[in-house]
């Protein structure tokens, strides 16, 4: 005997079938329908499940029974679902909460008041308090079509995207912008801060990211003569290094769907990359000081280089089921979030990647008994440390530092064990160069360490 699940979707007009094997039905196969709960959470799902036992030669009347089960299925959900102004979780055009995964202690809409341009504020009044180990479902808006002189729908359809795919909260957000000081920011859309009651400087925030999903079936990548590692203000430029032969500004619209179950990034007709959406900043509020990469005002960090605060890491492995740590300056460590990516490549090289409208959940955690220096992650397969600078050589150095640093203190290793095994065991990699500081990588794989 087996047993699947037959869920009912009203998330959109009308109701859709998540999981049926309508071949197990033409086979023969007998089903028991009963109600359950949604493992989802969700009050707007009806879920049903089904046992089937072969039949090796069904009947007509057999068959005719079993779209009979369905149909009533069908009914039944249509009937004890809720309306969707009822549902919470339903997701539009305007920016609400996009459908939950599981339900959540608390959700932060991308409304003008939550987002900050370019920059991460220390004293703003927090968007949000919450206890310790909480989750939180953040909404994050791009930049595209939400910093530019030109108003969001002159725009963005004006790069082909229709109309009724713009989220009102960009809209919202861009009618702000004119009172938004810019001095020393940068480009980012950023939600926040959340406050975590109990962080105190020199305590770690765990950042568990439960989920990342997408708020529209768009995104947009940029490229220019000079962008990206052929900026002449990339670290690495020297005079007379050739330049492509790009059109200034281009603007590449890049559709996402599902294509046989999988997600996926329309580049071109013969062209799709695989999804693989995170949020490229996840940062706690810094400790600014001038003349520090992206601190050319007191008190005011840009949001373009990362730092030993996380902030706009573009590194493409922080995705769901990823776990992030962060060092904490300020009381409440103030965590903020945005520069959803839908999919980018090692190194960012354009300048950007396929920037998109993203959705996170996060369950926020405090730990009193641990101290580092800097951003650090790790998901099953990998623990992962992070070496930042201005010069690329130096952020590798840096990595391999921070790797032997883990060995020796977590693992137990002499120093120059630890870097014996970095040598032979560890891939560095470079998760990103255009953002002033650069970012290398050391994944060390779980695997080796037997116990």
């Amino acid at each position: 005997m087996s047993r699947d699940s037959l869920c009912i979707d009203d998330r959109h007009s009308g109701y859709r079938l998540f999981t049926l094997d309508r071949r197990n039905r033409i086979n023969g196969t007998s089903m028991l329908f009963e109600p359950c709960i949604s493992p989802k959470g969700n009050k707007g799902i009806a879920m049903f499940t089904y046992r089937s036992v072969r039949n090796p030669q069904p009947s007509a009347c057999a068959r005719q029974a079993l779209e009979a089960a369905l149909l009533t299925c069908l009914a039944l959900a249509a009937a004890c679902a809720p309306s969707s102004d009822e549902t919470p979780g339903v997701t539009s055009a305007a920016g609400e909460a996009a459908d939950q995964p599981f339900e959540t202690d608390h959700f932060v809409p991308s409304t003008p008041e939550n987002l900050n341009w370019g920059w991460f504020p220390i004293d703003k009044e927090p968007v949000l308090r919450m206890q310790s180990g909480e989750t939180v479902r953040v909404n994050t808006l791009t930049h595209v079509g939400a910093g530019q002189n030109e108003d969001p729908v002159t725009y963005l359809t004006g790069l082909g995207i229709p109309r009724d795919e713009i989220l009102q909260d960009v809209l919202d957000f861009w009618a702000t912008r004119d009172g938004r000081p810019r001095e020393g920011r940068s480009g980012h859309v950023i939600t926040g801060p959340i406050h975590v009651e109990g962080a105190e400087p020199g305590d770690v925030l765990e950042i568990k990211i439960l989920s990342i999903e997408t708020r529209v079936p768009w995104g947009v990548n940029s490229t220019s003569a000079r962008g990206g590692v052929f900026s002449t203000s990339y670290p690495g430029y020297a005079e007379g290094d050739p330049a492509l032969d790009i059109l200034p500004g281009t603007r590449h619209v890049i559709r996402t769907g599902e294509v046989d179950g999988r997600e996926v990034a329309f580049f071109s007709d013969d062209i799709q990359v695989p999804l693989a959406p995170f949020m490229g900043i996840l940062a706690v509020a810094p400790d600014p000081v001038v003349g520090q990469p992206g601190v050319t005002v007191p008190s005011v960090q840009g949001s373009r280089p990362p730092g030993p605060f996380g902030g706009n890491l573009d590194v493409k492995d922080l995705k769901a089921g990823t776990t992030v740590y962060l060092p904490v300056f300020h009381p409440g460590a103030l965590f903020y979030v945005g520069d959803g990516h839908g999919a980018q490549g090692d190194g960012e090289v354009s300048g950007t990647a396929i920037e998109q409208s993203l959705t996170g959940t996060f369950r926020l955690r405090v730990h009193k008994d641990r101290s580092i220096t800097g951003p650090r992650a790790e998901n099953d397969q990998h623990y992962i440390l992070m070496g930042i600078d201005l010069d690329l050589d130096r952020a590798a150095r840096h990595a391999v530092w921070e790797v032997v640093n883990f060995l020796v203190e977590e693992k137990g290793l002499t120093p120059a064990r630890a870097l014996s095994l970095a040598s032979i065991a560890v891939d560095f990699r470079i998760s990103e160069v255009v953002d002033l500081t650069q970012v290398v990588s050391g994944f060390i794989p779980k695997d080796v360490f037997l116990r």
